[in-house]
């Protein structure tokens, strides 16, 4: 009530002024009045987010993003990226030196990532088991290569076999797979991928944007070329940064390239001097780099690194087992059959018989302040996605999960088949 009469106090304010404002126009050059929306306070809900991301961030992460601004180019924000750098390297489990976070969300790392090792007319091979692969698929057709894709219904994941005919068959330059696929819910297996691009020389670039610091993932020992992730899921940092490394195969062949990359922004040879990693004495100006965003992940990183990376992995397996055994409980099926298979950070139901899920996720809003999403890309219509990951991974928000689910199933219409 009190957000009402504020509203109408200002629409009042502004009638009130309407006819000084008219004599003035005349005199004016400013022609559109200052919207109303704008002379009210900012308003934004509490909510439990515990769909796929974004998480909830806790407060000394927003706490470090609310510090002052400094210049991008500030010796001092020259520590903080180097922080950055070396908190990617521990969490990403390598030593490659060519490792930075992008300026923007997961698919700026994605489109880096490919607009720096592939040329056009190169050949590329992309899983496809969920939205991401799709994504990454018309990336790569968009600037110009020859695409070529393994394609399953989500849920499904490849074999290694399968894998390897499809190298042999396509002689690709590049190999996308995503680790975390969060619109089915599934933890791709990663072992021996990288043995055989290796064999096949070609670069493995892996997607770890819904696993990254929820599912265990050795970029060295696992022999993968170029990884990313985003900073808004189990990093637990606001959207707007992307961690990416390149290992020395995928330095080389990017620096080696005949022709310039698609994008100027995401132009590693001007990326690798803004982060210092070129070896030059002096960094140049390439781009104004979100600072705060950059706090923010610095600070989740630093927390990831007090708590330990395999702590991290034990942590959101056992919540997210006690969040499937509640679900089962409730009478509800995962999408994922096989448990070895299931992503820890973000768990899919089979959307339960004769209920409409969009009814439950808008009950669950309502009623909870709770956030679960539907599915996504080829996933939509098939699941419920609940993601317990980083600040959010408790057994307390399981059970706020669990029970804002039982009441949904008993408040919503279900309908006869």
């Amino acid at each position: 009530r009190k957000q009402h009469l504020a509203k109408g106090a200002v629409l009042a304010a502004l009638d009130l002024s309407l006819p000084s404002w008219t004599a003035q126009r005349s005199v004016s050059s400013v022609t559109i009045p200052p919207p109303a929306c704008m002379l009210l306070p900012l308003e934004v809900p509490n909510r439990y987010l515990f769909g796929p991301g974004p998480s909830n961030v806790p407060p000394r992460v927003l706490a470090a993003g609310g510090r002052p601004i400094i210049g991008h180019l500030h010796h001092e924000m020259y520590e903080i990226m180097n922080d950055i750098k070396k908190g990617i390297q521990y969490a990403f489990q390598t030593n490659n030196h060519m490792t930075l976070a992008m300026s923007g969300s997961g698919h700026a790392a994605m489109e880096c990532a490919v607009f720096n090792v592939v040329e056009p007319g190169e050949s590329v091979l992309v899983s496809v088991n969920g939205v991401w692969g799709e994504r990454v698929a018309e990336i790569a057709e968009r600037m110009g290569a020859k695409v070529h894709t393994l394609v399953k219904a989500p849920g499904g994941y490849f074999t290694n076999e399968e894998i390897e005919k499809a190298l042999a068959k396509h002689k690709p330059v590049l190999f996308f797979l995503t680790h975390g696929e969060s619109s089915a819910g599934l933890a791709h297996p990663i072992d021996g991928i990288g043995d055989l691009c290796r064999k096949y020389d070609c670069l493995l670039l892996v997607d770890s944007v819904a696993s990254l610091g929820a599912a265990p993932l050795l970029m060295d020992q696992q022999k993968i070329d170029i990884l990313y992730t985003g900073s808004q899921k189990a990093l637990n940092a606001p959207p707007g940064t992307a961690p990416i490394s390149f290992n020395d195969r995928a330095c080389h062949k990017m620096f080696n390239r005949k022709t310039k990359p698609v994008s100027y922004l995401f132009d590693m040879t001007h990326l690798s001097n803004y982060w210092g990693n070129d070896g030059k004495p002096a960094r140049d100006y390439h781009h104004t780099g979100p600072v705060s965003g950059f706090l923010a992940l610095r600070e989740s990183l630093a927390i990831l690194a007090e708590k330990g990376l395999e702590n991290s992995w034990r942590h959101h397996k056992e919540v997210a087992e006690y969040l499937w055994k509640g679900l089962e409980d409730l009478g509800l099926k995962l999408f994922i059959k096989d448990k070895d298979l299931r992503l820890p950070s973000v768990t899919t139901i089979t959307i339960p018989d004769g209920y409409e899920w969009k009814e439950l996720l808008a009950y669950m809003i309502k009623h909870h302040q709770l956030e679960m999403t539907g599915g996504l890309g080829p996933s939509i219509g098939m699941v419920i996605r609940v993601g317990l990951m980083g600040y959010n991974c408790s057994t307390s928000n399981a059970d706020k999960a669990l029970a804002a689910l039982s009441d949904a199933l008993k408040h919503c219409p279900k309908r006869k088949a």
